[in-house]
């Protein structure tokens, strides 16, 4: 059973890279934990990330944007709910 009051963010985020890059990006941004990869096309992917709170996400958006062929990783989006509506525990 969550913890009341638990949150649960869910954001997503362009990730712009170097378009010889993009395979071997997507791929280490798949194996971080609570991140999907959703699309790729040209320079782009769209990514997804789940953490509990915004410190996490920014964490990890931080650390995608330092990978090699990266040019920019920007968060599009957030949404913030709680654990207990979602099902899951943390």
């Amino acid at each position: 059973m969550p913890e009341p009051g638990a949150m649960h963010h869910i954001s997503s985020a362009v990730v712009t890279v170097v378009p010889a890059r993009r395979e071997a990006v997507a791929d280490a941004i798949a194996r971080l934990p609570e991140t999907e990869v959703h699309h790729r096309h040209g320079s782009k992917i769209v990514v997804v990330l789940e953490g509990s709170d915004s410190d996490v996400i920014g964490g990890r958006l931080a650390l995608i944007s330092q990978l090699d062929g990266v040019l920019s990783a920007t968060l599009v989006y957030e949404q913030i709910e709680p654990l207990d509506s979602l099902g899951a525990s943390p």
